[in-house]
This record gives structure tokens, C-alpha cells and sequence, in this order.
């Protein structure tokens, strides 16, 4: 039987397919007709082309697998039409998982993110029942989200065995938009990041996030959630792990909060007028406003969830963002 991955052209989509043929599955993706397919190159998939609203292609894809990873998404912390991303953050899961209802699948792993978890805010960590709700999310990213993990929370109760999976923030190869994590990165490289602001996250390697996938599948308990996160760091603990990495210098000046945030707030009304990407996202500094960190601590005992050093992680990626021309 066949594995179906979605969003299998993005980060932790592509790092799952090579962790599913490392360990002998026989692999069928789904990719959009203006996918970027750089990420599947010369890997042994049989891909199908379609769009997560579309009800019928999905359940012809599914047709012959036994187990559904979903983990496209839209990502991105600004948008001109939030509209977009709802349409398939929340419209595509609620599409995808009916089709594999309908299909009597397995096993569902559904990706999500630890942006749809409570997070205390004091620096402590957040955990799979911290306390949340929708008004805690900031921007349609994390709304959208939020609101698919709902989705996939009904499903569940209408009898499909799925488990939600809540990666932190992945580093590593095959970053090829980037993340917005992966911008950072790319920023550092190219000397684009002379301050930073008083935040943290939690970082893991794009590999053992994608590990942490199948060993849910294999592992976890159906209707549960697991954090596949790693190290609590610091902005300027990561970027005194890219000095280290690369010989380049970390910024040393903190910037105060508000003045960034005002400049965010005019920057983002500046880009609802061209249609630019802003060079200050406001979501990302609002984000930032808090130390985002969270307790894997579940996935580890229960699943077996690696916690390699994230400074190697790192190095993978600098590595690969400097060999495919980004820095």
C-alpha cells in the first residue's frame, strides 16, 4: 500500500517523503501545476497532480494508500488576502480529511503547528493542554490554523484515525522559500540583521520534525497531540550558534519593543497599498512580544522523538542556503 503526502514540495513536507523512502515506502504526492517540484528532484515518488479543494481528485489520489500525511500549508506571516490562506489552510484540511474518510484509511497524521497551542508568555513553556483559544491567535496564519486543528478534532470524533502532530520551528535543508526561520537565517548570512528583538523559540531539525511524523504514525495514541520541538533558545542564543557556525558576527544590539512594533503597524499599511511583502511583519512582531516556547516532553517519552543538538541542524542549513546560491 501506498503512503499519500501533501505539501510534499515544501520544508517539512519534502523532509518527510525522503524519511518515509529511507525506511522502504512506497510514496504518492500531491503537488499543484505551478508547484515548485525542486524539492522532490530525483526522488522515487509517483506524483499526482490536483488542489486540496478539489473533492474528487483528492479521493482518486488516495485511492490505493493506506495512510495520509497531511502537511500542506500556506505559511507566510503577511498576505494581502488573508482569504487565500483560510481557503486552504482550513477549506483544504476539511477537504482532504473528508476524502480520507471516505477512503478508510489507517492512519491520518495531520501536521499543524505549535502556533495553535497555549503559550504561558512568561518564558516558561507551553504544553499540548496549555489552555488556548482563538482570540489568543495572532494573524491568519495562526488563525487559519488554529481553526483547521479544529477541524481535524471533528474528524476524529466522526471516527477517523488521526493524530495531530505540532512541529516548533524546523531548521535544516530543503528550505526553499524560505520559512520565515529560514529568512532569518538567510538574513544573518547576507549581514541583513544588524539588531535583534528580546524573543525565543523552540528549534528542531527539520529531519527528526519529519521522524517525528512517522513516529506518530507507528506510536501515537489516535485523537492525540504531540510537540515536536526540541531546544527553548533564545534570538540572540541563535544567532551567537550562527556566529559560531559561520565566523560572522551576531548583532549585539536589542532593539526596545514598541518602536519596532509602530514601525511594523505603518510598514504593513505601506504594503496594503503596493501589495509588497513588508519588510516588518507586523504578525512576526507580534509573535515576538512573547518567548515561544514549548515542552516536547510528551513526544519524547511517548514517541521516541529524537533531541539531537540543534547547532548541527543549523549548520545543515547554513550549509545548504550558502550551496544553493541564497546567501
Amino acid at each position: 500500500m501506498k503512503t499519500f503526502v501533501t505539501g510534499a514540495t515544501g520544508f517539512i513536507g519534502a523532509s518527510i517523503v525522503r524519511e518515509l523512502l529511507h525506511d522502504g515506502r512506497e510514496v504518492r504526492v500531491l503537488v499543484r501545476s505551478t508547484s515548485n517540484l525542486s524539492n522532490l528532484k530525483g526522488l522515487d515518488v509517483e506524483i499526482v497532480t490536483g488542489d486540496l479543494l478539489d473533492a474528487d481528485g483528492l479521493c482518486r489520489g488516495l485511492k490505493g494508500c493506506d495512510v495520509l500525511y497531511h502537511a500542506a500549508a500556506d505559511y507566510r506571516l503577511w498576505t494581502r488576502n488573508s482569504d487565500e490562506m483560510y481557503r486552504t489552510n482550513v477549506g483544504g484540511t476539511t477537504a482532504i480529511l473528508e476524502a480520507a474518510l471516505e477512503s478508510n484509511l489507517s492512519r491520518v497524521i495531520y501536521t499543524s503547528s505549535v502556533g495553535t497551542l497555549g503559550n504561558p508568555g512568561d518564558g516558561t513553556a507551553g504544553n499540548e493542554e496549555t489552555k488556548v483559544s482563538l482570540a489568543d491567535m495572532v494573524g491568519p496564519y495562526k488563525k487559519s490554523k488554529f481553526l483547521a486543528e479544529r477541524e481535524a478534532e471533528r474528524f476524529i470524533a466522526r471516527g477517523l484515525p488521526l493524530i495531530i502532530v505540532n512541529p516548533s520551528t524546523p531548521v535544516g535543508p530543503w528550505d526553499i522559500k524560505p520559512t520565515p526561520t529560514g529568512k532569518i537565517i538567510v538574513d544573518f548570512l547576507k549581514r541583513k540583521m544588524p539588531a535583534y528583538l528580546d524573543t525565543g523559540l523552540n528549534l528542531i531539525a527539520v529531519e527528526e520534525c519529519a521522524r517525528g511524523h512517522i513516529l506518530a504514525e507507528h506510536k501515537g495514541a489516535i485523537g492525540r497531540k504531540y510537540i515536536l520541538g526540541n531546544a527553548n533558545l533564545s534570538l540572540r542564543e541563535i544567532f551567537t550558534m550562527l556566529q559560531d557556525i559561520t565566523g560572522l558576527s551576531a548583532p549585539k544590539v536589542r532593539l526596545p519593543y514598541t518602536p519596532v512594533l509602530i514601525a511594523a503597524w505603518l510598514n504593513e499599511g505601506l504594503s496594503r497599498i503596493t501589495g509588497r511583502e513588508p519588510l516588518i511583519p507586523l504578525s512576526g512582531v507580534r509573535m515576538a512580544a512573547h518567548h515561544m516556547y514549548f515542552d516536547s516532553g510528551r513526544a519524547v517519552r511517548e514517541l521516541g522523538l529524537p533531541q539531537t543538538p540543534v547547532t548541527e541542524a543549523l549548520k545543515r542549513a547554513v550549509e545548504w542556503f550558502r550551496n544553493n546560491n541564497y546567501a
